[in-house]
Protein backbone atom coordinates (compact mmCIF):
# COMPACT_ATOMS: atom_id res chain seq x y z
CA UNK A 1 0.00 0.00 0.00
CA UNK A 2 1.31 3.24 -1.04
CA UNK A 3 1.76 5.15 1.73
CA UNK A 4 2.64 8.74 0.03
CA UNK A 5 -0.78 10.90 0.48
CA UNK A 6 1.21 14.35 -1.55
CA UNK A 7 3.66 14.28 -3.90
CA UNK A 8 4.45 17.62 -5.59
CA UNK A 9 6.83 17.27 -8.57
CA UNK A 10 9.00 20.09 -9.67
CA UNK A 11 5.80 22.18 -10.02
CA UNK A 12 6.50 25.95 -11.26
CA UNK A 13 3.78 28.99 -11.58
CA UNK A 14 4.25 32.03 -12.72
CA UNK A 15 2.37 35.67 -12.48
CA UNK A 16 3.64 38.46 -14.76
CA UNK A 17 7.30 36.69 -15.56
CA UNK A 18 8.02 36.26 -11.43
CA UNK A 19 8.21 32.80 -10.74
CA UNK A 20 5.38 32.13 -7.29
CA UNK A 21 6.81 28.71 -7.48
CA UNK A 22 10.07 27.78 -8.43
CA UNK A 23 10.36 23.91 -9.48
CA UNK A 24 8.74 23.10 -6.11
CA UNK A 25 9.05 19.21 -5.11
CA UNK A 26 7.60 17.80 -2.22
CA UNK A 27 6.14 14.46 -0.12
CA UNK A 28 3.90 13.77 2.66
CA UNK A 29 3.34 10.71 4.19
CA UNK A 30 0.09 9.00 5.76
CA UNK A 31 0.05 10.76 9.24
CA UNK A 32 2.50 12.92 9.06
CA UNK A 33 1.95 16.75 10.53
CA UNK A 34 3.41 18.79 7.58
CA UNK A 35 4.36 22.47 8.39
CA UNK A 36 4.82 24.64 5.78
CA UNK A 37 6.84 27.30 6.41
CA UNK A 38 7.80 31.08 5.00
CA UNK A 39 7.18 34.52 5.38
CA UNK A 40 3.78 36.00 3.57
CA UNK A 41 4.58 36.13 0.00
CA UNK A 42 6.71 33.41 0.32
CA UNK A 43 4.37 31.12 -2.03
CA UNK A 44 2.14 28.98 0.45
CA UNK A 45 -0.91 30.08 -0.32
CA UNK A 46 -0.36 29.42 -4.03
CA UNK A 47 1.22 25.95 -3.45
CA UNK A 48 -1.79 25.19 -1.65
CA UNK A 49 -3.81 26.23 -4.20
CA UNK A 50 -2.38 24.30 -7.05
CA UNK A 51 -2.58 21.05 -4.52
CA UNK A 52 -6.32 21.21 -4.39
CA UNK A 53 -7.24 22.01 -7.82
CA UNK A 54 -7.71 26.05 -7.51
CA UNK A 55 -5.02 26.75 -9.90
CA UNK A 56 -3.12 25.35 -12.76
CA UNK A 57 0.38 25.27 -12.48
CA UNK A 58 2.47 26.31 -15.85
CA UNK A 59 4.57 23.10 -15.65
CA UNK A 60 5.27 19.72 -13.16
CA UNK A 61 2.95 17.78 -11.31
CA UNK A 62 0.63 16.60 -8.38
CA UNK A 63 0.39 13.17 -7.36
CA UNK A 64 -2.41 12.25 -4.77
CA UNK A 65 -2.69 8.86 -3.08
CA UNK A 66 -0.35 7.74 -5.58
CA UNK A 67 -2.35 8.83 -8.41
CA UNK A 68 -1.15 11.15 -11.74
CA UNK A 69 -3.77 10.54 -13.53
CA UNK A 70 -5.84 13.81 -14.06
CA UNK A 71 -9.20 11.79 -13.50
CA UNK A 72 -7.57 9.98 -10.56
CA UNK A 73 -6.30 12.95 -8.94
CA UNK A 74 -9.59 14.76 -9.26
CA UNK A 75 -11.07 11.54 -7.35
CA UNK A 76 -8.60 11.94 -4.73
CA UNK A 77 -8.88 15.37 -3.91
CA UNK A 78 -12.36 14.00 -2.43
CA UNK A 79 -10.30 12.38 0.01
CA UNK A 80 -9.16 15.81 1.01
CA UNK A 81 -10.50 18.94 3.22
CA UNK A 82 -9.21 22.14 3.23
CA UNK A 83 -8.95 25.62 4.76
CA UNK A 84 -7.31 28.01 2.26
CA UNK A 85 -6.91 31.71 3.81
CA UNK A 86 -10.27 32.21 5.57
CA UNK A 87 -13.32 29.79 6.26
CA UNK A 88 -15.82 30.49 3.53
CA UNK A 89 -18.92 31.21 6.28
CA UNK A 90 -22.92 32.65 5.70
CA UNK A 91 -22.32 35.18 8.97
CA UNK A 92 -26.30 35.37 9.14
CA UNK A 93 -26.92 31.48 9.68
CA UNK A 94 -26.30 29.48 12.30
CA UNK A 95 -23.37 27.30 13.41
CA UNK A 96 -25.45 24.53 12.77
CA UNK A 97 -26.81 26.08 9.11
CA UNK A 98 -23.40 25.94 8.05
CA UNK A 99 -22.41 22.83 8.73
CA UNK A 100 -25.50 21.60 7.16
CA UNK A 101 -25.02 23.77 3.81
CA UNK A 102 -21.43 22.72 3.39
CA UNK A 103 -22.45 18.79 4.14
CA UNK A 104 -24.97 19.21 1.08
CA UNK A 105 -22.74 21.40 -1.02
CA UNK A 106 -19.89 18.24 -1.15
CA UNK A 107 -22.90 15.39 -1.30
CA UNK A 108 -22.10 13.94 1.76
CA UNK A 109 -25.27 11.76 3.15
CA UNK A 110 -26.78 11.41 6.87
CA UNK A 111 -27.33 14.75 9.24
CA UNK A 112 -25.81 12.97 12.28
CA UNK A 113 -21.94 14.04 11.47
CA UNK A 114 -22.88 17.25 11.58
CA UNK A 115 -23.30 17.25 15.26
CA UNK A 116 -20.76 14.55 15.85
CA UNK A 117 -18.19 16.81 14.03
CA UNK A 118 -18.99 20.15 16.19
CA UNK A 119 -18.88 18.01 19.27
CA UNK A 120 -15.30 16.91 17.97
CA UNK A 121 -14.19 20.74 17.74
CA UNK A 122 -15.83 21.97 20.61
CA UNK A 123 -18.73 24.01 19.27
CA UNK A 124 -22.05 22.10 20.30
CA UNK A 125 -22.81 23.98 23.06
CA UNK A 126 -23.01 26.93 20.27
CA UNK A 127 -24.56 24.86 17.67
CA UNK A 128 -27.93 27.59 17.13
CA UNK A 129 -25.89 30.68 17.42
CA UNK A 130 -25.21 33.17 14.22
CA UNK A 131 -21.52 32.75 13.04
CA UNK A 132 -21.76 36.79 13.45
CA UNK A 133 -21.47 36.41 17.01
CA UNK A 134 -18.83 33.97 16.79
CA UNK A 135 -15.25 35.02 18.37
CA UNK A 136 -12.20 34.53 15.81
CA UNK A 137 -11.25 31.29 17.01
CA UNK A 138 -14.83 29.97 17.26
CA UNK A 139 -15.10 30.72 13.39
CA UNK A 140 -11.54 28.91 12.91
CA UNK A 141 -13.01 25.87 14.53
CA UNK A 142 -16.43 25.84 12.37
CA UNK A 143 -13.77 26.36 9.85
CA UNK A 144 -11.91 23.24 10.41
CA UNK A 145 -15.42 20.84 11.39
CA UNK A 146 -16.09 22.38 7.60
CA UNK A 147 -13.06 20.60 6.34
CA UNK A 148 -13.61 17.42 8.07
CA UNK A 149 -16.59 17.04 6.57
CA UNK A 150 -16.65 13.76 4.93
CA UNK A 151 -13.77 12.17 6.95
CA UNK A 152 -11.06 13.55 4.53
CA UNK A 153 -8.08 11.81 4.68
CA UNK A 154 -5.84 14.52 4.12
CA UNK A 155 -6.20 17.82 5.67
CA UNK A 156 -4.72 20.89 4.46
CA UNK A 157 -4.89 24.48 6.55
CA UNK A 158 -3.99 28.12 5.34
CA UNK A 159 -3.00 29.71 8.23
CA UNK A 160 -5.53 28.22 11.20
CA UNK A 161 -4.56 30.38 13.78
CA UNK A 162 -3.60 33.90 12.15
CA UNK A 163 -5.57 36.38 14.20
CA UNK A 164 -6.04 34.03 17.24
CA UNK A 165 -4.81 35.09 20.89
CA UNK A 166 -2.91 32.53 23.15
CA UNK A 167 -5.44 30.98 24.40
CA UNK A 168 -7.01 30.11 20.96
CA UNK A 169 -3.91 29.22 19.50
CA UNK A 170 -3.61 26.72 22.53
CA UNK A 171 -6.72 25.14 21.85
CA UNK A 172 -6.87 24.91 18.32
CA UNK A 173 -3.25 23.34 18.70
CA UNK A 174 -4.72 20.58 20.53
CA UNK A 175 -7.53 20.19 18.26
CA UNK A 176 -5.36 19.69 15.22
CA UNK A 177 -3.17 17.32 17.69
CA UNK A 178 -5.94 15.02 18.85
CA UNK A 179 -7.19 14.58 15.22
CA UNK A 180 -3.90 13.47 14.07
CA UNK A 181 -3.62 11.40 16.98
CA UNK A 182 -6.76 9.69 17.36
CA UNK A 183 -8.26 9.57 13.99
CA UNK A 184 -4.98 9.26 11.66
CA UNK A 185 -5.77 12.39 9.63
CA UNK A 186 -2.65 13.61 7.70
CA UNK A 187 -2.01 16.97 7.35
CA UNK A 188 -0.47 20.35 5.63
CA UNK A 189 -0.38 23.10 7.36
CA UNK A 190 1.03 26.55 6.39
CA UNK A 191 1.64 29.53 8.89
CA UNK A 192 4.51 31.93 9.46
CA UNK A 193 3.69 31.67 13.19
CA UNK A 194 6.99 29.76 13.78
CA UNK A 195 6.61 29.23 17.50
CA UNK A 196 3.39 27.36 17.03
CA UNK A 197 4.02 25.33 14.36
CA UNK A 198 7.04 23.80 16.21
CA UNK A 199 4.86 22.64 19.03
CA UNK A 200 1.92 21.03 16.16
CA UNK A 201 4.03 19.76 13.29
CA UNK A 202 6.18 16.67 13.07
CA UNK A 203 7.95 17.34 9.79
CA UNK A 204 8.93 20.86 7.98
CA UNK A 205 9.73 22.57 4.52
CA UNK A 206 11.08 26.20 4.22
CA UNK A 207 9.39 27.84 1.40
CA UNK A 208 11.22 31.23 0.20
CA UNK A 209 10.70 33.30 -2.68
CA UNK A 210 9.04 30.35 -4.46
CA UNK A 211 11.64 28.22 -3.47
CA UNK A 212 11.95 25.07 -1.28
CA UNK A 213 14.60 25.78 0.42
CA UNK A 214 14.85 22.26 2.79
CA UNK A 215 12.68 19.47 4.39
CA UNK A 216 13.47 18.33 7.57
CA UNK A 217 11.86 16.22 9.97
CA UNK A 218 10.75 17.34 13.36
CA UNK A 219 13.95 15.03 14.82
CA UNK A 220 16.53 16.46 12.59
CA UNK A 221 15.42 19.91 14.00
CA UNK A 222 15.59 19.19 17.16
CA UNK A 223 19.60 17.35 16.93
CA UNK A 224 20.38 20.98 14.45
CA UNK A 225 19.02 23.10 17.55
CA UNK A 226 20.21 21.08 20.28
CA UNK A 227 19.52 23.10 23.56
CA UNK A 228 22.01 23.31 26.19
CA UNK A 229 23.29 25.26 29.68
CA UNK A 230 25.88 27.67 28.83
CA UNK A 231 28.30 28.10 31.58
CA UNK A 232 31.50 30.39 31.87
CA UNK A 233 33.79 29.52 35.52
CA UNK A 234 36.62 30.48 36.21
CA UNK A 235 37.98 26.77 36.01
CA UNK A 236 36.40 24.81 33.45
CA UNK A 237 38.74 21.75 34.00
CA UNK A 238 37.47 21.52 37.71
CA UNK A 239 33.87 22.62 36.94
CA UNK A 240 34.11 19.57 34.17
CA UNK A 241 34.95 17.24 37.47
CA UNK A 242 32.69 18.55 39.63
CA UNK A 243 30.01 17.82 36.85
CA UNK A 244 30.78 14.44 36.11
CA UNK A 245 31.06 13.24 39.85
CA UNK A 246 28.59 15.18 41.34
CA UNK A 247 25.78 15.83 38.74
CA UNK A 248 26.65 12.52 37.06
CA UNK A 249 26.94 13.25 33.50
CA UNK A 250 29.10 13.09 30.83
CA UNK A 251 27.17 15.04 28.44
CA UNK A 252 29.12 18.51 28.21
CA UNK A 253 31.81 19.78 25.89
CA UNK A 254 34.52 21.89 27.38
CA UNK A 255 35.16 25.24 24.60
CA UNK A 256 37.64 27.81 25.09
CA UNK A 257 37.56 31.03 27.38
CA UNK A 258 36.55 28.44 30.12
CA UNK A 259 33.18 27.77 28.90
CA UNK A 260 31.29 24.44 29.37
CA UNK A 261 27.99 23.81 26.97
CA UNK A 262 26.24 21.10 29.53
CA UNK A 263 23.39 19.14 27.62
CA UNK A 264 21.51 17.64 30.39
CA UNK A 265 19.87 20.09 33.51
CA UNK A 266 18.19 22.03 30.71
CA UNK A 267 15.70 23.26 32.91
CA UNK A 268 17.97 22.94 36.12
CA UNK A 269 20.33 25.73 36.20
CA UNK A 270 19.39 26.48 39.77
CA UNK A 271 21.03 22.86 40.43
CA UNK A 272 23.95 22.82 38.47
CA UNK A 273 25.00 26.44 39.64
CA UNK A 274 24.25 25.19 43.72
CA UNK A 275 26.54 22.17 43.03
CA UNK A 276 29.31 24.21 41.28
CA UNK A 277 29.56 27.04 43.62
CA UNK A 278 29.39 24.20 46.58
CA UNK A 279 32.76 22.84 45.01
CA UNK A 280 33.78 26.48 45.24
CA UNK A 281 33.33 26.72 41.58
CA UNK A 282 33.04 30.64 40.23
CA UNK A 283 30.20 30.84 37.78
CA UNK A 284 30.47 33.74 36.30
CA UNK A 285 27.63 33.36 34.07
CA UNK A 286 24.75 30.35 33.15
CA UNK A 287 21.82 30.41 30.61
CA UNK A 288 19.85 28.20 28.41
CA UNK A 289 20.74 27.86 24.94
CA UNK A 290 19.90 27.03 21.35
CA UNK A 291 18.02 27.86 18.59
CA UNK A 292 14.02 27.28 18.40
CA UNK A 293 12.48 26.74 15.08
CA UNK A 294 12.29 30.35 13.81
CA UNK A 295 16.13 31.09 14.78
CA UNK A 296 16.37 27.99 12.46
CA UNK A 297 14.46 29.23 9.74
CA UNK A 298 16.18 32.95 9.91
CA UNK A 299 19.39 31.13 9.58
CA UNK A 300 18.36 29.36 6.81
CA UNK A 301 16.92 32.09 4.87
CA UNK A 302 19.98 34.12 5.33
CA UNK A 303 22.61 31.76 4.37
CA UNK A 304 20.17 31.87 0.80
CA UNK A 305 20.46 35.48 0.52
CA UNK A 306 23.58 35.44 1.09
CA UNK A 307 24.71 33.30 -1.76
Amino acid sequence: MNDIVLKVNNVTKKYKNIDVLNNISMEIKKGQIYGLIGLNGAGKSTLIRAITGLLTPDSGSIELFGEHEKNKIEEGRRRIGAIIETPALYENKTVYDNMYINRIQKGIPGEECVERLLDTVGLIDVKNKKVKALSLGSKQRLGIAMALLGEPEFVILDEPINGLDPIKIIEVRELLKKLNAEYGVTMLISSHILGELYHIANNYGIIHKGRLLEEITLDELNDRCKKFVHIKVDNAASAAVVISEKLKTSNFSILQDNIINLYDYIEQTGKVTEVLVREGIKVEQIMPMGEDLEGYFSKVIEETENV
